[in-house]
């Protein structure tokens, strides 16, 4: 045999050893875990105390309606700003829990109650100003702990009548929103005073929130009622419309959504149900109404929106004052408020441009979602403002209140089931494409908003060196 020959047969019986070798991976898998803990550098009183500091910083921003997504990354920054650096958080919707399991020490559990109290976003961003310097290393943790205490205690940055104001203000501006004029903007907003009233104090009494939204929208549906026996010439569905808006704004559809796609099925299945439920409240009520109205034969109707232009300068003014409003109602600082305000003239000029475009009401209002949701996970770190609140109140003009009501009453007064429910899945298909929108959108400004993700390389970069 020839020496190419032999040559030849060789490279044929060593083909698929070289083949099993280029297919065969090297190296650690790209993504490990269970590892091993490594042995803790921290004393047992220490990591205690940090522990709990980082559940207090979670439990706060859980109750003021941060995700759970953003809560279990805070959670485990504070904790590793005090070097615990493998700690195991695990949320629910009315609990949150931490654990470190060191190779040479007595593993720790620490477990909180979340209890909801609405959005906050002054409160929130103490919280999150506080997390800040944590993590810049300038506190201990006894001042942390101090600090946490101020803020949580903190009053609240407007009296009580500046409160149910921006409440009022929101369903003024709905009112121009959708084609109405002052005595609309002034009946809806005079309504939306009553309705929030009232839910305080229904919320004192302990009456649970599906009540509440009961009440709140058989309110709003009553006043339409009244308006009409009284023969006002007015746009009663508009002042329905504007009180709708108020109650669907305070739902945490993003919230939901952002933990869904996060992979927080369990928190998101909870944010999810309570939503439904309290959205069931409001048809339930809105409902109830409309039939002792149709049964006492008062002439109801309900105007399509789209036989009514408003000027682009007075939708986008109305867009913006419901954003600013909301804001104050949520109880934002006045730098706070100017950002809303533009969130909500921003979100607004992108829905009308896409809508420009022939956009359906869906794409359109994601499309203004992931522009809102990108501005604020990138620029509110340097303004020191939470990305929450430019995400909620950019898209509070976008909510479909008058969707949900053109509905119901297409099912309750004019037995025509197959276009209220067609308007009710495109109300739903409206705040899905928001949730998802704005979810979208801080992903992609994520490696846009600076400290944190510093932080969070840093911290890797210290384990790597540790292992």
């Amino acid at each position: 045999m020839s020496s190419t020959s032999r040559d030849r047969s060789w490279r044929l019986t060593r083909l698929p050893d070289r083949a099993r070798k280029a297919l065969a991976g090297s190296g650690p898998p790209t993504a490990p875990f269970a590892l091993h803990v490594q042995p803790s550098r921290v004393d047992a009183a220490t990591a205690r105390s940090a522990l709990g500091l980082a559940l207090r910083i979670g439990e706060s921003m859980m109750a003021v309606g941060a995700s759970a997504a953003d809560v279990t990354a805070m959670v485990l920054r504070v904790a590793a700003a005090y070097g615990l650096t493998d700690c195991q958080v695990d949320v629910t919707f009315t609990s949150l829990t931490i654990s470190y399991a060191p190779d040479d020490a007595t593993p720790l559990v620490l477990m909180r109650i979340v209890r909801p109290r609405g959005l906050d976003y002054t409160r929130l961003q103490g919280i999150t100003d506080l997390a800040a310097a944590v993590m810049a290393e300038e506190l201990d943790l006894k001042e942390a702990h101090r600090r946490l205490d101020d803020v949580l205690s903190a009053p609240h940055p407007y009296r009580r009548p500046i409160h149910a104001l921006g409440w009022s203000g929101v369903a003024g501006c709905v009112a121009f929103l959708l084609g109405g004029g002052w005595l609309v903007a002034l009946v809806a907003a005079v309504t939306t005073a009553a309705i929030e009233l009232m839910i305080r104090a229904l919320g004192r009494r302990g009456l649970p929130a599906f009540f509440q939204q009961v009440a709140g929208a058989a309110v709003a549906t009553g006043a339409a009622v009244l308006l009409v026996v009284m023969e006002v010439e007015v746009r009663t569905s508009l002042v329905v419309a504007a009180g709708i808006v108020v109650l669907l704004a305070g739902l945490s559809f993003v919230g939901a959504a952002e933990d869904a796609i996060s992979g927080f099925p369990v928190t998101a299945a909870a944010r999810a149900f309570e939503v439904l439920t309290l959205t069931t409240g409001i048809v339930v009520g809105i409902a109830a109404v409309l039939d002792l109205a149709r049964r006492a034969q008062v002439p109801l109707r309900v105007l399509d929106p789209s036989t009514f232009t408003v000027p682009f300068a007075v939708s986008l003014a109305a867009a913006a004052g419901m954003a600013g409003f909301w804001a104050v109602a949520s109880h934002a600082r006045l730098v706070a408020v100017g950002v809303a305000t533009v969130a909500g003239a921003l979100a607004w000029t992108t829905w009308s441009t896409a809508a420009a475009f022939g956009a359906g009401a869906a794409v359109a209002s994601a499309a203004a979602a992931v522009v809102v949701g990108f501005s604020g996970e990138a620029l509110t770190d340097r303004l020191r403002i939470p990305p929450l609140l430019v995400a909620v109140c950019g898209i509070v003009p976008l909510l479909p209140g008058l969707a949900v009501y053109r509905g119901l009453f297409a099912v309750v007064v004019e037995s025509d089931v197959s276009e209220g429910v067609n308007a009710l899945v495109g109300a739903a298909a409206i705040g899905l494409a928001l949730a998802a929108g704005v979810v979208l959108g801080r992903y992609f400004g994520r490696p846009l908003g600076g400290s944190q993700d510093r932080f969070d390389r840093r911290v890797r970069r210290r384990g790597t060196s540790t292992s």
